[in-house]
């Protein structure tokens, strides 16, 4: 409905015939209805479809609060924040409360008088369901004030009792009230405060410095978690833990087109100015680096590899191809194998390694690059069939390239070489001058890395010869 046509009033309100639905059933009743409309339920998440989805919809479906557990980079926050889409674009709640207030049945002190005072005159406002949304990120400092609520002193002075429930300064939970309040790292939480949690989420029961009062609060409690945090940092108490009605595992992407879907999708792209082309292998050796990296001994697998490494993986190799393209004057940006090793400050900030000894991780980085190349590599290409190639540099011929050299050198050795054009149509790398660069670069890697080619580093060149 319009600004216009939206009741201002409770009387107003329960003319039209306005239902009030609990939180749990208005997300039951959207959920069912994208679902009919075949609409994506959480735009973004890539992998999911068959894994962690099911399981968030029967949870929805069922009405239980959710607790995610996983490792970082699973897009947990993104799930969660998704969940706003379940709730109606606008909800009616009383005007002039502390907390959001069903009109019809409001569970506070203020709320009630309100009603009472002015029965269907009492006055309206609506909530966007962005309003409707609370978070709080789990830290060892925070306070039952903070999530519950607080005796204000100020109220105090103005002359009320300390029994009186007006007295009350509501915390992040009850202001969530009409809607869904999610917890960070929920570990984290002192567990005296999760304590204070319990009551909240079965009883509804809240008690404020020794004044208790009943607060039927009708929040969608939602959670997430890191299963290092359980022995590391703390851990969540299991009568807490007992209250959520699921947890969700996630995970990192199991297929390899999921994570470069997510590269594609959350990397800061390139100045408009500059057409940019990656290819499809570049992308791939990318998404390679980070599942090899969670499969590493060297790499601290209880701290996980997040996907957002892969993110700044990529957008960090088409820096430096885009620095190349400012520099060489080219307009067209295309990453090459040249363009990894500038990966590395990237994802030496991303992963933990295990004990190694100082200057070892550059070497297990190099080590990961490497592996990646030639995995995909050994997907596009056998061995055989790039013969010609081999025969060439048996023969004498050596090709020095570079991040920095211009696209036209690299095409020149390309043309000297027999066998090269053909690999190079096979990959779909012959649009340009710059993917023809990229794809002979790839092809001497590949060959190298499979030990038909010599490799020679020069400062910022690289020979390879036979």
């Amino acid at each position: 409905m319009t600004t216009a046509e939206r009741p201002r009033t409770v009387g107003e309100l329960k003319a039209s015939g306005y239902k009030v639905l609990p939180v749990r059933e208005e997300m039951r009743k959207n959920l069912i209805a994208k679902i009919r409309r075949g609409e994506p339920l959480f735009p973004g998440v890539h992998g999911y479809e068959e894994t962690v989805i099911p399981h968030i919809v029967n949870a929805i479906l069922a009405g239980q609060d959710i607790i995610f557990l996983g490792e970082r980079g699973q897009a947990k926050s993104r799930m969660i924040r998704s969940l706003i889409s379940l709730l109606d674009d606008e909800t009616p709640v009383l005007k002039g409360c502390e907390i959001p207030e069903d009109p019809y049945q409001p569970i506070t002190r203020q709320g009630r008088d309100i009603l009472a005072d002015l029965g269907d005159d009492a006055e309206l406002e609506w909530l966007s369901r962005d309003q409707r949304y609370g978070e709080k990120l789990a830290t060892p400092d925070i306070t039952i004030a903070d999530l519950i609520g607080e005796v204000d002193p100020i109220k105090v002075a103005e002359g009320k009792y300390l029994s009186d429930e007006l007295t009350i300064h509501y915390g992040l939970i009850p202001r969530t009230n009409r809607g869904i309040f999610a917890i960070n790292e929920l570990p984290d939480l002192a567990e005296r405060i999760q304590v204070g949690l319990l009551n909240i989420m079965e009883e509804r029961d809240v008690q404020i410095r020794g004044y208790r009062i009943r607060l039927a609060l009708d929040v969608f409690v939602v959670a997430s978690a890191n299963p290092e945090d359980y022995t590391n940092r703390g851990r969540i108490i299991t009568p807490l833990k007992d209250r959520y009605g699921a947890q969700v595992r996630t995970h990192y992407p199991i297929k390899i087109e999921h994570e470069i879907d997510i590269m594609d999708a959350e990397h800061h792209p390139v100045p408009a100015d500059f057409n940019v082309a990656v290819p499809p292998y570049m992308k791939e050796v990318i998404a390679e680096i980070s599942r090899l990296a969670r499969r590493s001994p060297d790499v601290n697998q209880r701290s996980g590899v997040s996907v957002r490494a892969s993110i700044a993986n990529y957008e960090s190799m088409l820096a430096n191809a885009l620095r190349r393209a400012i520099i060489t004057g080219e307009d067209t940006v295309v990453p090459r194998v040249s363009d990894l090793p500038y990966v590395v400050p990237t994802l030496s900030g991303k992963v933990e390694f295990e004990t190694v000894e100082d200057g070892r991780e550059d070497q297990i980085i190099d080590k990961l690059l490497q592996g990646a190349v030639v995995a995909v590599f050994n997907r596009y290409f056998n061995l055989g069939e790039l013969e010609p190639v081999v025969t060439r540099f048996k023969a004498g011929f050596a090709a020095e390239v570079g991040d920095m050299t211009p696209s036209a050198d690299e095409v020149a050795i390309a043309s000297q070489v027999e066998g090269v054009m053909p690999a190079l149509e096979k990959l779909g790398a012959t649009a340009s001058q710059a993917e023809i660069a990229a794809g002979l670069e790839f092809l001497l890697d590949g060959l190298h890395l499979n030990k038909r080619l010599n490799k020679d580093r020069m400062g910022n060149k690289t020979q390879y010869r036979g």
